[in-house]
């Protein structure tokens, strides 16, 4: 970890210092990894993170911000987000008590704030019981609020991206872009693109330090051309038996290290099946843990049989394809599993 402040980081960082990040940090990454992230940090553009679920696409929105010490700002996308939801409301129950109280009038001037300016705000009426600034009767200082002021907005996720990066860019993680609606993916593209969002009450509101931009897909349905056109796009296979493994031993420390290559080899083995939905890292490290707390109480040797098949809820999780864990599948899995102590140097447990 470096003592430069982030925002000049991710300007300024090198390759193989954003290499030794990713290290520090226990993330492995490969160098086509490497090589598109930092390409996406000094070109200023969104990267489109693609693959399998649990592959890791998440936490490389989480190791970047925590890699540079920065804000990590997630919109978790679901069918039905609107860009109401992700954007911005108002504060409709001050505004009214504002309102009735005198002290707050409709109009929709707003001053750049934060690490955005604003541009080309619309001016409403004032309200009746707000003095008329024409007619000499008030100063400003006297005149009631605007109740379309920062004072009664809550700012979402994409909002407080653009306004965050006073003193450094925030990471903006939108999760899972693929389970929004087109629609949403549409209204995202001027964000993407200029870094900017048209609000009606606020007009344009641009970001003075970017955000770093990463988007998430596991690809249950295809992307409009216009979005990945205005991305870096990495795509993100299972890893190897030996990435794997590499994993495993830094996240589950614990484990012993020939119990975690027999690990990483019974999910190898297991994601050559046709299942409906083949493990990833994520359920990996999940058995991994578990395998190393039920063998917290002394238990050593290799993997049984019966010890994958307790615990196969780790990794399976659809009902069809646990049940086609039968005798003979288990059977395989037990000799990859012992198979696995040749593939690394760990010595037999």
């Amino acid at each position: 970890m470096t003592d430069e402040t982030p925002a000049l980081a991710f300007d300024t960082i090198s390759e193989s210092a954003l290499r030794e990040r990713f290290e520090e940090l226990n993330y492995v990454a490969d160098d086509r990894l490497v090589t598109t992230v930092y390409l996406a940090l000094q070109l200023g553009r969104p990267l489109l993170v693609e693959g399998p679920p649990g592959s890791g696409k998440t936490e490389l929105g989480k190791v970047l911000a925590e890699g540079f010490e920065t804000e990590l700002i997630r919109l978790q996308c679901y069918e039905g987000l609107t860009a109401e939801n992700a954007l911005y409301e108002w504060n409709y129950t001050k505004q009214l008590l504002a309102v009735q109280s005198n002290e707050g009038r409709v109009g929709t001037t707003r001053a750049a704030e934060g690490g955005a300016t604003v541009s080309g705000a619309p001016d409403a009426p004032n309200t009746p019981n707000a003095p008329d600034s024409t007619d000499g009767s008030g100063s400003d200082a006297d005149r009631p609020r605007s109740v379309f002021d920062d004072e009664f907005l809550l700012e979402r996720p994409l909002l407080r991206a653009l306004t965050a990066g006073e003193d450094r860019s925030p990471v903006l993680l939108i999760d899972e872009i693929d389970r929004a609606d087109e629609a949403f993916e549409a209204f995202l593209l001027e964000l993407l693109s200029d870094y900017q969002v048209s609000i009606p009450e606020l007009g344009t509101v641009s970001a003075e330090n970017p955000p770093i931009v990463v988007l998430t897909s596991n690809r249950t349905r295809g992307l409009s051309d216009a979005l990945k056109r205005r991305c870096l796009y990495l795509h993100v296979e299972p890893p190897s038996f030996e990435t794997e493994y590499e994993i495993v031993s830094r996240k589950v420390p614990e484990l012993d290290a020939a119990i975690a290559a027999e690990v990483c080899a019974v999910v190898e083995r297991l994601r050559e099946e046709s299942f409906l939905k083949r493990p990833g890292v994520a359920e990996t490290l999940d058995w991994a843990r578990a395998v190393a707390a039920l063998r917290a109480e002394g238990h050593s040797g290799s993997l049984s049989a019966d010890e994958i098949e307790r615990t196969i809820g780790c990794l399976l999780k659809e009902v069809e394809d646990v049940e086609r864990v039968d005798a003979s599948l288990l059977e395989r899995l037990r000799d990859a599993a012992a198979a696995a102590r040749e593939r690394t140097d760990a010595p037999d447990p």
